[in-house]
C-alpha cells in the first residue's frame, strides 16, 4: 500500500515537473530573445514556485492575494500585467491538472455566467481585425490586453473557488486584510515623511490647477489615488463587516478611522458620493438610533476632513461653477469653460460630448474593447464607464455591460436570501451589497471599470460569498500546514 501511495506521488511529482519544464522552456526562450534580465529573472524562479503552488496550494494562493496590492509601483516594468498572466496560467495549469486526476474542479453559478459574458467580450476582439467595428485591425493589441484583463478578474474567481472547503471563507478574509500593509505604510510615509520614498512611490499632484503641496493626493502602492479611493472603499465595507463580527470593537475601529483617513487623502471628489451611498443603503435597512448616528458620525468625518484643506474645499467649491450646481451654465458653456477654467467637472462633459459624438457613427457595436482612448483625441479614458461602454461596444456591448453589473447585485441579493438571519455570511453580502451600489455611483464620474486592483478583491470577496459558511470540516483549521500537502 505504502509503494503504491510513493508511486503515484512520484508519477504526480513527475507530471508537475514535466508540465513545468515546458511552460519554462517556453518562457525562458521567449525572454532571452527579448533581451530583459527582469524578466529572465523571473523565469528562472518559475520552476520553485511551481513546486511551491502545488504542494501548498492554499498558502500559494493566500499569499498571491496578499501581494498584489504591492506591484502597482512597477507598471512601468510591466509586473502587475506579468502577475496577472501568470496568474491565469497557474489556475489553467492548476485546473487541467485536477481534471486529468479526475478531482472536482470547484465553480458555481455565477462562475459560469461570468465565464459565458467573457467569452463573449471576445466577439469585439474578432470582429475588429474583419472591419466590424469603428477601428481597425491596428489597435487589435490593445483590445486583446482589455480582454485578457477581464479574462484575469474570471480565473482569479476560479482559483479562489479552489479554496472552497479548505480554508474557512472568514479566514480568508481576514487574510485579505495583510494586502493593506504595503499600501498603508506607503501611504503613511507620503503623508509624514515623503523625503524618504524614491520617486515612484511619492505623492503628486494630479490637478492642472494643484501646485501647491496642498493639492498632493496620497495612492499608497496604487497606480491612481482614484484607484486607491476605490481599493479603501472595499476594505472600509470588509472592517465594517469585521467591526460588528469581532470582540476587539477598538482595533477594526481604530482601522476603520486609519482608512477614512486616507480616504479624505486621495481627495477624489467622486468618492465622497461613493461613500455616501455605501453608507446610506447600509444603514436605511437596519435604521436604529445607534446604526443612524454612527452612519451619520462616519458620513461628516470624512466630510469634514475633506473640507479641512483648502485643496478640499477647493474641489466642492468648483462644483458651483458646473450645469450640476450652477443653472446658468449649460452643457455647452461648461465644455467652452474647459478649456481654460481648470474644472473637472467641466473637462469630464467635454470629454463625454466627444466621444457620445464619436459614438453615433458605430452605434450599434462601437469602436472596440479597450478603444475609447484611442478614439478621444486627447488619448484619455472617458471617466464616465457608462459612456465607455458606449464607444467600446456600442448598445450591443452597454447592453451586456448593465447586465453584467446587475447580475452582481442579484447575486449578492440571492446570498443574502438564502444564508441564516444574522449570520457573518448575510451581514457580509449585506455590505457587499452596500458597496456594489456604490460602485455605479462613482462610475459616473469616472474610470472605475480600469481600477484593476479594485476587482480582483471585489470577485475574491464575491467567490468566497457564496461558499457554505455553515459546514466546517476538521481540517480547516490546520490548513497552513498538512491539507495543501493533501492537494497532489
Amino acid at each position: 500500500m505504502l509503494t503504491k501511495q510513493r508511486s503515484s506521488h512520484s508519477s504526480r511529482l513527475g507530471l508537475l515537473i514535466g508540465l513545468a519544464g515546458v511552460v519554462v522552456g517556453l518562457v525562458t526562450g521567449f525572454l532571452i530573445g527579448s533581451t530583459k534580465p527582469l524578466y529572465l529573472g523571473l523565469a528562472l524562479g518559475i520552476v520553485p514556485f511551481l513546486f511551491y503552488f502545488f504542494t501548498r496550494f492554499e498558502q500559494a494562493v493566500l499569499g498571491l492575494l496578499v501581494l498584489r496590492t504591492s506591484l502597482d509601483p512597477f507598471s512601468g516594468q510591466q509586473i502587475p500585467a506579468m502577475f496577472a498572466l501568470g496568474l491565469d496560467v497557474l489556475t489553467i495549469l492548476y485546473v487541467t491538472v485536477m481534471l486529468l486526476r479526475k478531482q472536482t474542479v470547484q465553480t458555481d453559478r455565477f462562475w459560469w455566467f461570468f465565464a459565458g459574458w467573457v467569452i463573449l467580450q471576445g466577439l469585439w476582439v474578432v470582429l475588429l481585425p474583419l472591419g466590424g467595428l469603428g477601428l481597425g485591425g491596428g489597435y487589435l493589441s490593445d483590445s486583446i490586453r482589455e480582454w485578457i484583463r477581464l479574462f484575469s478578474w474570471l480565473m482569479v474567481y476560479l482559483l479562489i473557488m479552489q479554496l472552497k472547503d479548505r480554508v474557512p471563507p472568514a479566514k480568508v478574509i481576514s487574510i485579505l486584510f495583510l494586502a493593506l500593509v504595503a499600501p498603508v505604510v506607503v501611504g503613511l510615509m507620503q503623508v509624514f515623511i515623503p523625503f524618504a520614498l524614491p520617486s515612484f512611490l511619492s505623492a503628486h499632484s494630479y490637478d492642472a490647477g494643484s501646485l501647491t503641496s496642498d493639492g498632493l493626493r496620497i495612492k499608497g502602492t496604487i497606480g491612481h489615488p482614484n484607484g486607491f479611493v476605490t481599493l479603501l472603499l472595499l476594505f472600509i465595507g470588509l472592517t465594517w463587516w469585521k467591526l460588528k463580527q469581532s470582540r476587539q470593537s477598538f482595533v477594526w475601529l481604530l482601522l476603520l478611522g486609519l482608512l477614512a483617513f486616507f480616504y479624505v487623502n486621495t481627495k477624489a471628489l467622486f468618492g465622497l458620493m461613493m461613500i455616501a451611498t455605501f453608507v446610506v443603503v447600509l444603514v436605511a435597512p437596519r435604521l436604529s438610533p445607534v446604526n443612524f448616528i454612527g452612519g451619520i458620525l462616519f458620513v461628516v468625518l470624512v466630510l469634514g476632513l475633506f473640507a479641512s484643506s483648502e485643496f478640499g474645499r477647493e474641489r466642492l467649491s468648483s462644483l458651483a461653477n458646473t450645469p450640476l450646481l450652477n443653472p446658468h451654465i449649460d452643457v455647452s458653456r461648461a465644455i467652452l469653460l474647459s478649456q481654460s477654467d481648470n474644472n473637472s467637472f467641466n473637462w469630464r462633459i467635454s470629454q463625454w460630448y466627444t466621444l457620445l459624438n464619436a459614438w453615433r457613427q458605430h452605434p450599434i457595436l462601437g469602436y472596440g474593447l479597450g478603444s475609447s482612448i484611442n478614439v478621444a483625441s486627447n488619448r484619455l479614458l472617458p471617466h464616465n464607464d457608462y459612456v465607455r461602454a458606449l464607444v467600446e461596444g456600442g448598445i450591443v456591448g452597454f447592453v451586456t455591460f448593465v447586465v453584467f453589473l446587475v447580475a452582481q447585485g442579484v447575486r449578492l441579493i440571492q446570498l443574502m436570501l438564502s444564508a441564516p438571519p444574522r449570520s457573518a455570511q448575510r451581514d457580509l453580502c449585506f455590505v457587499l451589497f452596500a458597496i456594489f451600489l456604490a460602485i455605479p455611483v462613482g462610475m459616473i464620474t469616472e474610470n472605475i471599470w480600469s481600477h484593476t486592483t479594485l476587482f480582483f478583491y471585489w470577485f475574491t470577496v464575491m467567490a468566497v460569498t457564496g461558499w457554505n459558511w455553515n459546514e466546517q470540516l476538521p481540517q480547516q483549521e490546520r490548513y497552513y500546514i498538512g491539507s495543501s500537502s493533501k492537494a497532489f
